[in-house]
Formats: structure tokens, sequence, C-alpha cells
């Protein structure tokens, strides 16, 4: 009896002492640490300390950039609510919702604002395909790379693969150290496999490993890869799934650009060589109603696409989409060419001109008047104020912050006294900007003339150097964008990924469909509104077509499209021409600005009369706005304001829904207005600029 009771005690102290041991440290508790180490917005930083529990301990953050291993998130918006939940390795669970306190009067305005992103975003990028179950929208690989150790990359650019541990084909688990790396500094660096599945060696041992790739590779070199059994989801650093979206907005405008070429037959390949000669002047009239030439309506409506997103825009889209994506860019491009053609059609058709010569024109006039001879004078009138609204707000945000903000920060890096100094480089901007727009249309159009086709120029040049310098491996180039666009797995969320990315990137660059150029184009002295149509055919094949190619081939033959250095659009862009000539980042600089100017001058007018159209047409008016404007231009180059620029710039893709509406209505008016036109051109009917008359000797 006595030994029975002695076996059962000691049973129970051996069971004890081993939950002890397991349990490490029995109950988990969690302190949090919040910082907000300036008031810059979107820099929070959130820190997490685990007691008891037993390690390792994995963090699922609600932001999805960082790590489930990582103890530690940055980025955080100020005044908005987080979260993070931390387990244990014997699946125990605490949740945390925090918020890190917004102190600063931009980090306050900037969460208040971030709500109605989120909330214009979900209808912009909202997914139709997957919400009917048409397709599925996770990514899924049937391998993954293994590459440099992130944790190393910033501080070192090449390692040497000293040793694998693991012999090739082998199975490995996630987690078991497979190869051994050394630094720069001869230091030893043991490398873990990232994923279970097998091992399949690219690299062998000895090999330098650069987190560059070689110009001319278009890929840099990883260690190996790791095969798995079944393809699996592609994963955020948080855990989360990965989902391609094929977003409302992108439907909307592609859909748009594709079914104006069809129904005008191709104009956009027919009418390509007329509207070279309309930009030349051969059918400038010079008494005809109207206050500049086609091509100042080109340039002034070139200017205000031709932007940073060429820059900037393309370069977030190919080291997202890859090489595959110029593509897609390409074509959207091309299609995009006969919306612009349709809109800055009836942008003229419908303008109207006052006793002083004013012009006032644009969507505004024809989604109110066109559909009224519809016979839908209330969606007219809705849909006009609609746009008109969302004109205003797209000229304050994406065509002048943006602008004046992204200028400022290229032009800092390259002359370090003015970093710190935005505010008086805001107001240097603001003068430079007003000596512009204070004369009105005439006076933007007579720079815009003079600024495009130096800045196109200057541009295009850069690039070409850089391809030049690059020049053989233009097969590689050529193979890399076609194999990335068709490929079902290819680079980094297979076909619909890069497909998606392309088609976005060139809808949002180059404005067919959003109504902008339709405003520019009213101004033209004209008496046939079908040639400032066929005038505006070439502004997407400018803008999308050339100058976004151009960005994008630069990224290619640099090969800047596949590395993960986490530069923003315009520093990687910068670092691929800085790694042909060193100083070539200044010449890039030069032609941000004047980009960025370029935009700025341009939205300012459509801005201007989006908000005459909803106050009235009064020159005190009109003095209001500018003055506004030119606040904003200060305002965009001081300070921080993510939230309310993302606001703005969506506003921008917005203003094609209320448009796009008015376009289809009006389709067969377009299309008999264009065969009419057609006709004279053909019999000769159409005036002719003396100069371009030859004359018999």
């Amino acid at each position: 009896m006595i030994k029975t009771r002695l076996f059962v005690l000691f049973t129970l102290f051996i069971y004890f002492i081993s939950n002890a041991q397991v349990s490490s440290g029995g109950k988990m508790t969690v302190e949090l640490e919040l910082q907000n180490p300036s008031s810059e917005i979107n820099n929070g930083i959130a820190k997490v300390s685990v007691q008891g529990g037993k390690a390792p301990y994995e963090y699922k953050w609600s932001n999805v950039n960082t790590d489930l291993e990582s103890s530690k998130s940055v980025g955080l918006i100020e005044g908005m609510n987080h979260s993070v939940t931390i387990s244990d390795a014997e699946g125990n669970k605490i949740s945390k919702t925090f918020k890190i306190p917004a102190e600063s009067i931009t980090e306050i305005f900037n969460s208040k604002v971030q709500p109605a992103v989120d909330v214009l975003g979900a209808i912009l990028f909202w997914d139709p395909f997957a919400t009917l179950g048409i397709y599925d929208p996770v990514v899924y690989t049937s391998s993954k790379s293994i590459s440099l150790p992130k944790e190393e990359v910033g501080a070192h650019e090449k390692f040497l693969l000293k040793k694998w541990l693991v012999e090739d084909g082998a199975e490995v688990k996630k987690g078991e150290k497979i190869a051994i790396l050394e630094n720069e500094q001869k230091i030893e660096i043991p490398f873990k496999a990232s994923a279970a599945g097998v091992l399949q060696y690219i690299s062998k041992q000895g090999d330098v490993i650069s987190r560059k790739p070689a110009a001319g590779t278009f890929k840099a070199l990883p260690l190996g890869e790791i095969q798995f059994q079944e393809p699996q989801a592609l994963l955020h650093p948080n855990g989360d799934v990965k989902t391609n979206t094929i977003p409302f907005i992108v439907i909307w405008l592609i859909l748009g650009s594709v079914f104006f070429t069809l129904r005008l037959k191709f104009v956009n390949i027919r009418g390509f060589k007329h509207s070279m000669d309309l930009a030349r002047g051969k059918y400038d009239d010079p008494n005809a109603p109207g206050t500049i030439t086609h091509f100042q309506a080109m340039a002034t409506a070139v200017s205000a696409t031709v932007g940073l997103g060429n820059i900037a825009g393309v370069a977030v889209a190919i080291s997202l989409g890859g090489a595959g994506a110029t593509f897609w860019m390409f074509l959207a491009g091309f299609f995009g060419m006969s919306l612009k053609f349709a809109e800055c059609t009836l942008g003229v058709k419908y303008r109207f001109i006052d006793e002083e010569g004013r012009i006032f024109g644009g969507p505004m006039n024809y989604l109110r008047y066109g559909l009224e001879k519809q016979n839908l004078k209330k969606l007219g009138k809705l849909l006009a104020i609609l746009f008109a609204v969302l004109g205003v707000g797209a000229s304050f945000g994406g065509g002048n912050m943006l602008q004046s903000n992204q200028a400022f920060k290229i032009v800092s890096e390259q002359i370090p006294f003015l970093q710190g100094q935005g505010f008086w480089f805001g107001i240097g901007f603001a003068l430079l900007v007003g000596a512009v727009i204070i004369g009105g249309i005439k006076s933007i159009a007579k720079v815009t003339a003079k600024v495009v086709p130096v800045m196109a120029i200057f541009y295009v040049l850069g690039c070409l150097i850089v391809i030049g310098y690059h020049i053989e491996y233009i097969g590689g180039a050529i193979a890399a964008i076609f194999e990335g666009a068709f490929s079902a797995d290819s680079l980094k969320g297979g076909f619909i990924g890069v497909l998606i990315i392309g088609l976005q990137r060139a809808a949002f660059s180059s404005e067919a469909g959003v109504g902008s150029a339709a405003i520019a184009h009213s101004a033209s002295k004209t008496n046939n509104p079908i040639a400032d149509g066929f005038t505006a055919l070439v502004e997407p094949f400018i803008d999308t077509m050339l100058v976004c190619t151009m960005t994008a081939l630069v990224l290619i033959f640099t090969g800047m499209h596949e590395t993960n250095s986490g530069l923003g659009g315009v520093e990687l862009t910068a670092d691929a021409f800085g790694s042909v000539v060193s100083w070539f980042p200044s010449v890039l600089a030069i032609a941000v600005f004047l980009f960025a100017f370029s935009t700025m001058v341009s939205w300012s007018y459509y801005g201007m009369r989006s908000w005459t159209y909803l106050f009235g047409r009064s020159k005190k008016l009109e003095m209001v706005y500018k003055v506004m404007y030119l606040v904003f231009v200060v305002l965009g180059a001081s300070v921080s304001l993510g939230a309310v620029l993302s606001f703005a710039d969506m506003m921008i893709l917005a203003m094609s829904f209320p448009n796009i509406i008015g376009l289809y209505i009006m389709a067969p008016e377009i299309n008999a207005d264009m065969r009419a036109y057609w006709k004279k051109l053909k019999e000769g009917k159409l005036y002719v600029n003396p100069k371009f008359i030859k004359t018999k000797e």
C-alpha cells in the first residue's frame, strides 16, 4: 500500500516537472511598446516583448510587410487601429489591438482621410470576377527561389557561397540549415531553407552571389530553388495569402478603349498619319474659332499625362510585374488612342465660347448638353457635376501636390542644401507655376508647346544612351518581355498578375478615358471637332507607348526590374540610370522637375474649368482657384500627406466613370461625325494651311 502511494506521488512529481519544462515559463504575457519617432506620417513603430510560453514565437501583424518572425513592425499609420497575434510553440495565442497616437497635424489629418481612401479604393479596385467566383484570385507557385537573406542585403552587396550543407535533390524542411554564406567581411552566415520541399542547386559552391543582377542577365542569380510536390499559395511576409485582383477601374478603362477601337474601325491606325499632319499644322486655319493650335492643344494634354507616372509609376509596375508588364502596358496604350480620340472630339464639339473669346469645354459640357440631345437631361446634369467635383479634387492632388512633393524629393537628393527646405522650394515652384497659369490657356499652351518636346527628347535620349550601352543584350530583353508576358508562372504573380499590372500602369499613365485631355483640346482653333480627336490620337502613343516603354527598357536592360532592394519608383529608375553614368541621376532630376512642372500647369487649367462649371465663369472666381492652386503647390512640397494624396490621385481615375458612360451613349454620334470628316478629307474639302501647299514653278 505504501509502495503504491509512493509510486503515485513519484508519477505526479514527474508529470509536474515535465509539464513545467514544456511550458518553459508558464503563462504567456505580452507587452507592447509604441513609438512615434517624428512628425512624419506613416512611420509609427510597434515592438512586442513576450514573457512565458514556449519559444519560438510567431508574430502575425496586420501590416502585411512585417515578417512572421519579427517582433517589431515599422511604417505604421499613426492614429489608425493595428493588430498583432503572438503564438508560441505550444499553440498558445494572445492578440493585441493598438493605435499609435497621432501627434502632429499632418498625422491627425492623414489618419482621418485614410478611411476615405480605403472606401474609394474598395470601389475602384473591387474585383468583380473574383467576387462572382469566375477565377481563383490566389497566387500559386510550384517552387520558391532561394535568395539572399534580407537582413544582410542592406549592408552587403555580395556573398560567397562557401558550402552547401544539403545535397542537390534532397528533401529539406523549413528552417533547416542548407548552406553557409560568407559576406564581404569574411563572416560566415548560416542560411536556412525558407520552405519545405526538394532542394535544387542553381549556384555552385564557390560562386559569388550579388543582390543586383548583372547587366543583361535580367535576373539576379539565386542560390537555388525549392520545388514543391504540389503548387502552394504565395504568402506576404506576415503570412497572408497573396492574391491577384482584376480591378474594376482597369476593366472599365480597358473595355472602353477596346470598344472604341472596334467601333471606330481602328481609327488609331487609320488616322495616325493624319494625326501627325494636324500636329505639324498642315490644317491650321488662323481664322477658325479657338485660341490655341492643334499642336499646342496636344502639347498641353501630353504635358499633363507625361509626368512622374512615366518614371516612378513604371518602375514600380516593372518591379512588381517584371519585364512582361511592358508588353501589356504597350498594348493598352495602343487601344487607349481610340478612347482619347472619342473624348477629345466631343470636348471641342460641345465647347462654349463667350463674348470675350474665353472657352469653356470638356466632359462637363458634353455630358450636360450631349446627353440632353439624347433625352437624358437629368443623367447628363448629374454626370457633369460629378465629373467637375472629381476634376477639382484631382487637380489639387494628383495634378499638383503629388508632383511638387516628388519633384522636391528627387531634386533635393541631387542638391543637398535643399533638404529640409520643402517650404521654400514650394514657394519658388509656386512662383514659377504662377507665372504661367495666371496668363490662362494661351500662356499655358505657349509654355507646354516648348517644354514638352524638349523634355520628351531629353528623356528619351537619356534612355537610348542607357539602352545603347547594353545593346548586346537586346535579344535577352525582348525574350524577357515576351516570356514574362505570357508565362503562366512568370515572375511575381503569374499571367493574370503581370497582365493587370501592365494594363493598370497604361490606364493610369495615359489618362485615356479620364476626360482631362478633352478640356485642353476644347480650346483648339478648329472648325472641325473631329480634327482634335485625330490630334489626340498621338498622345497615348507618346506618353505610354514611347516614354513609358523607354523607362521599362532602361530598367530591363540594366537588370533593375529584378532587384528587391526596397527602393521606391523614382530611386529605382535613378539607380538604373546611375549604373551606366554616375551623373545620370542629375539628368533624371532635371527631367522629373520638367515633367512635374508641365503636369502642374496643365492640370491647373483642367481644375479651373471644372471649378468654373461648378461656381460660375467669373474672372474673380478663376483667380480664387488659381491662388488656391498655388497654395497647394507649397503644401505639396512642404509636408507629407500620404492619404490625402492617395485620395486625390484616385479621383483622377474616378473621373472615368461619368466620362465613359457619356461616351458610350454618344458613340453613334462620334462615329457619324468621323465618317463625314473622312469624306471631306478624301474629297479635299478641308482647309489646308498655305505654307503646306506646293506651288508649281
